[in-house]
């Protein structure tokens, strides 16, 4: 406890270790909080799901559920009910161990991730001073990438257990989805381990108690929420199902309570990867700057960090919505293009351009300073970010370039003079046009005449 508040204190010292402390967490009262975690999902994702239809009821200009329940909030707990009391199928070809097995294994992984988000600060529960997070790791970040990488298998073996062609292209399509852009989404992150110096949860969350990670790290950050929306399977990336193509994708085999796992394993991963955008780029669960400035940071303790968590990732959540109410499906080709020859490049680019720019912040690349907007910096800092200021220009110079040559090549060459009868049948000639016998009609005219 001693070494690691001496960390948070003692810039010189690491931080690898985590900051929270839950010596005075018994063994009881981490199963509460393991409960509390449960419960607090299961009913999020209920409300996430009538929230869903209803604000896209309301962007496309209708209603949305509103009969069961006040406002239709029960739709969603009746649909429950009538899909786990439907009848439970499974293919005369399908491997039933797995095919039981896939949509348990995808449920269930997707509750893991959530044990090392931190909700909010210390607080008392039960006489105990206990952290508001269920553990943390020196590696915690990296747990939650690793159970998104297991939870791959849960997607590949539904699709081949079920014994029909149709769920396995969708398992398979899904699984290169997830993958690939589960490379672009750690390469994001690592911008973060650089700048908070740890991996652990709760020192990411201390490092942004003077600045926000989203200000110094918008390009990460912008990353990071296209991969989260690619990682999750939602539109416009949603290419798993393909109504023309696939059906319903690697699930299209699956009824009642199996098909249930799946679903709720999707939402749950859509709380997962917006919580863990809050606790990296917004200031996990410390309040915004304005209100956590009031009375001495008197919003930043206790109960009231959960408040802002569960706001942070709200926003998120609502984020999706507005996607899914908005935006077409992309082709499948061009969104795995796009994420291995522009997002995994482009990540590389600039966690070596963070990396630079850390290393120059931390006086490697000198000790030199000068006056710049007030304020002392070092000189190998600015020198460093107008390289890169050029190079980003050179680069946007030379992708217009690039395109323009393209637009270019691809319009269609359009003769000056044409045969109407090229094609065997007539054919008018364009504006500007003229017809391949016309000029030896004008030649012997003007020589008559």
């Amino acid at each position: 406890m001693l070494h690691a508040l001496a960390a948070a204190t003692d810039p010189t010292l690491p931080r690898d270790n985590p900051i929270t402390d839950f010596s005075d967490t018994p063994w009881w009262l981490s199963l509460v909080k393991a409960l509390f975690l449960f419960v607090f999902l299961l009913l999020n994702t209920l409300i996430v799901i009538w929230f869903e239809r209803r604000v896209i009821g309301r962007m496309q200009q209708r209603p949305g559920p509103n009969r069961t329940g006040p406002f239709g909030l029960l739709q969603t707990l009746a649909d429950g009910v009538k899909l786990a009391l439907k009848e439970d199928l499974t293919p005369k070809n399908a491997d039933k161990l797995i095919f039981i097995l896939a949509p348990a294994f995808f449920g269930a992984l997707a509750f893991v991730s959530f044990a090392i988000i931190p909700l909010g600060p210390t607080v008392s529960m039960f006489g105990h001073q206990t952290p508001l997070q269920l553990t943390d790791l020196p590696v915690a970040v990296l747990l939650v990438l690793a159970v998104a990488g297991v939870g791959a298998y849960g997607v590949v073996l539904a699709g081949w257990s079920s014994g029909s062609t149709y769920p396995l292209l969708g398992g398979l399509r899904s699984t290169a989805q997830i993958i690939s852009y589960e490379i672009a989404m750690g390469l994001a992150l690592v911008a973060v381990f650089l700048y908070s110096g740890s991996m652990s949860t709760s020192q990411i969350v201390e490092s942004q108690k003077d600045l926000w990670h989203i200000v110094p790290l918008i390009i990460s950050f912008v990353i990071y929420v296209i991969t989260m929306v690619g990682e999750t399977n939602r539109l416009p990336f949603d290419l798993a199902e393909g109504e023309g193509e696939l059906t319903g994708g690697f699930h299209t085999e699956y009824s009642s309570l199996k098909f249930a796992m799946f679903f709720l394993g999707e939402y749950v991963n859509m709380f997962t990867v917006s919580a863990l955008a809050t606790t990296c780029f917004l200031g996990g669960w410390q309040a915004p700057p304005g209100i956590a400035a009031i009375n001495d940071g008197m919003f930043n303790h206790g109960w009231w960090g959960l408040l802002w968590f569960f706001l942070k990732i709200w926003a998120f959540m609502f984020f999706f919505v507005w996607l899914r109410g908005s935006l077409p499906r992309t082709r499948y080709d061009q969104f795995m293009r796009f994420g291995w020859k522009f997002l995994i490049p482009g990540t590389l680019v600039w966690v070596i351009a963070v990396a630079f720019l850390k290393a120059a912040d931390n006086g490697y690349l000198g000790e030199k300073t000068v006056s710049f907007l007030g304020a002392d910096r070092r000189l190998a800092s600015l020198i460093v970010i107008g390289v890169l200021a050029l190079l980003v220009l050179a680069a946007t110079w030379i992708w217009e370039g690039k395109a323009s040559a393209r637009a270019e090549a691809a319009k269609p060459v359009i003769p000056d003079v044409i045969d109407p009868y090229a094609g065997g049948y007539p054919v008018p000639p364009l504006p500007g046009q003229r017809l391949a016998g016309s000029e030896s009609t004008n030649t012997k005219a003007v020589i008559h005449g």
